[in-house]
């Protein structure tokens, strides 16, 4: 299995000191994440995408690039990049850009978001979501496939004879589908053959499995073989300790204050409590032992080649610890159980 560490970059008062990083020591608060992840033989590592408190992830493309910067194996993920509001030629020219700095590293999971603030910013409804992730993806590909692109649709003016520049610095920048909540998201991917990752981070595993389910299924239909399907999954929130009782007592006021906010309370979660989510969610709380075998659950009615974490909302000597006590206690074990076939090589490059 390849491991990922996450965020979404939440900037709130820790749940227990009440002390908050500035903007600029979250952003350097992050950037030391990923020098550690990639130290602690992390495979991967994610910046998502919002627009609105308590998130300052608004611009992951500039995140990423100071992460290669500062990093030099680490694969570099959007998680998820909201494509159903942005413009696919500029998302085109600046990727394919951070492509270039990260010498290659670079890979899109890309959706629709489960934010609504960002509709209104854009001039599209949360109706229109779906097919306007659509529209864009297909555009998206287009530009970074093909030279002198002429096109037309309903979410951006029509374009003739366009080639963006950069061309991208692998053949193929790898594109990844977030799946949440919709078989739309499922079944663009199976169209396209490619692979996608489960948020896995609010409801039952029930909801997501038949997600992934669906996704396989329509791989089938549209001719990809469903056998070599890639799947990525999340898996909510990180605290291990040395048994449960001391991983619950230590963690549950980070968990009653983040499923306070409005950004938790839209995700419509059906856990009643931590303990509940512990027992029938995906939350990771526990005992190094009883967070492997519950990773090992989710893999075999998942199927994932990937896992990411998030250790968001934590003291930073918490974040390290918990990254210290995962890498060193549940991911060689994870490493040994679950066979990986990505990213055991760097993808092939056009250039320079």
């Amino acid at each position: 299995m390849k491991i990922a560490l996450f965020t979404l970059m939440m900037n709130e008062p820790n749940a227990i000191t009440g002390v908050a990083f500035s903007a600029q020591q979250k952003f350097q608060n992050v950037i030391n994440q990923a020098v550690l992840a990639e130290k602690l033989g992390f495979d991967a590592f994610g910046v998502g995408e919002r627009h609105g408190p308590p998130f300052l992830s608004s611009s992951p493309a500039l995140v990423l690039t100071a992460i290669a910067g500062k990093t030099s194996r680490l694969r570099l993920l959007t998680t998820v990049l909201v494509l159903s509001v942005l413009d696919p030629i500029r998302v085109a020219e600046d990727f394919a850009t951070l492509d270039h700095l990260s010498g290659g590293r670079l890979e899109l999971i890309i959706g629709k978001g489960n934010d609504p603030r960002h509709y209104p910013l854009v001039g599209i409804t949360e109706e229109e979501q779906w097919d306007s992730l659509a529209e864009r993806y297909e555009l998206l590909k287009r530009l970074w496939n093909e030279e002198n692109v002429s096109w037309e649709g309903r979410y951006r003016t029509s374009i003739t004879n366009v080639t963006t520049q950069p061309r991208p610095y692998q053949k193929s920048i790898p594109i990844w589908h977030g799946s949440a909540s919709s078989t739309r998201s499922t079944e663009l991917a199976a169209k396209y053959g490619d692979p996608i990752f489960s948020s896995n981070t609010f409801h039952t595993q029930a909801k997501y499995k038949a997600l992934i389910d669906h996704y396989r299924d329509r791989l089938a239909y549209y001719g990809h073989d469903p056998n070599k399907a890639i799947v990525g999954s999340g898996a909510s929130n990180l605290y291990i300790a040395n048994n449960a009782e001391e991983a619950i007592n230590r963690f549950r006021p980070y968990y009653n204050a983040f499923h306070g906010t409005e950004a938790a309370k839209h995700n419509n979660s059906p856990f009643k409590d931590l303990e509940d989510n512990i027992a029938n969610g995906p939350v990771l709380v526990g005992s190094a032992e009883q967070v492997i075998e519950k990773i090992l659950n989710y893999h075999h009615a998942y199927g994932n080649q990937v896992l990411s974490i998030s250790v968001d909302g934590l003291t930073e000597s918490e974040q390290q610890e918990q990254l210290h006590r995962f890498a060193t206690d549940v991911a060689p074990v994870l490493r040994r159980e679950i066979s990986s076939t990505i990213w055991e090589q760097t993808n092939e490059v056009v250039g320079t």
